[in-house]
């Protein structure tokens, strides 16, 4: 192989936290294995997966003055033989290398190996992404209510603002269907009280009925405190929010969005 470039720092760590990300990515001892295979040293790996791996690459690419390594360890990390039983794992792992690949000129191809190609910007590179988690979400149905208000998060793919925006979307819905200009638990509580309720889901009629009542309004007083507020007051940073997470919380916002939309005043 030729000697290549080196990359930028950025464009390492995007491509590391693709590869190591806390859902979909390597393991530890998967991404041990194959640094020793191509003979790059493990020189920090009691760190977080993506900063052992990145740390590993910098420090080889330091040495050699080269980016070959990063390129073939992600050709052995991607080689389609590991990934017979796991084909969506392999989709995944080549849609994100291929945004954070896009910015140096390279690509992914479907037999894992790493070729050149055109380099993209950072807007092409957020189409690419936005297009991919947006057909995903599409073909599960997710409610319409939950893509209104986090649009411009999923064209950047930052899914820690955009679950943000889209839990705070159903705040407003709230708000909106209700008159009230309250929020938080203190919107839910009064807006689903079974003893003077201002949204009704069902004819709240029998305990099952009542209950089901009950149940949205506590789901939903669970989402504002274990998704929205942690997430609105705590940095990016410290704030972890893959993209599985993700999607899981699309998920649970879409199941109530469709509770709403059968939902009467009373």
């Amino acid at each position: 192989m030729a000697t290549l470039p080196c990359f930028a720092s950025a464009e390492l760590e995007a491509v590391c936290k693709v590869l190591a990300d806390s859902t979909n990515g390597l393991t530890g001892t998967e991404i041990a294995y194959l640094l020793l295979e191509i003979g790059v040293a493990d020189t920090d790996p009691t760190l977080t997966k993506w900063k052992r791996l990145y740390n590993a690459m910098v420090h080889k690419q330091n040495e050699v003055q080269a980016g070959n390594f990063l390129i073939q360890f992600i050709n052995k990390a991607m080689a389609p033989a590991k990934y017979v039983s796991m084909p969506d794992l392999f989709r995944w792992r080549q849609d994100g290398l291929n945004v954070a690949l896009a910015f140096s000129g390279y690509r992914v191809r479907n037999d894992g190996l790493v070729v050149h190609a055109t380099r993209e910007s950072t807007v092409d590179g957020a189409r690419a992404r936005a297009g991919r988690l947006h057909s995903l979400l599409e073909s599960r149905g997710t409610h319409i209510e939950v893509l209104k208000y986090c649009k411009a998060e999923l064209l950047e793919e930052n899914y820690f603002h955009a679950v943000l925006e889209a839990v705070k979307g159903v705040a407003e819905r709230l708000r909106i269907m209700s008159g009230l200009g309250s929020d938080g638990a203190d919107l839910v509580n009064s807006v689903f009280s079974v003893k003077s309720p201002i949204l009704a889901i069902n004819s709240l009629k029998t305990d099952t009925e009542l209950s089901e009542q009950k149940g949205i309004s506590n789901m939903l007083v669970g989402i504002f405190g274990a998704i929205r507020n942690p997430v609105a007051h705590a940095p990016k940073t410290t704030w972890a929010m893959p993209e599985q997470d993700a999607i899981d919380v699309f998920g649970i916002l879409s199941y109530v969005h469709r509770k709403l939309d059968g939902a009467t005043k009373i």
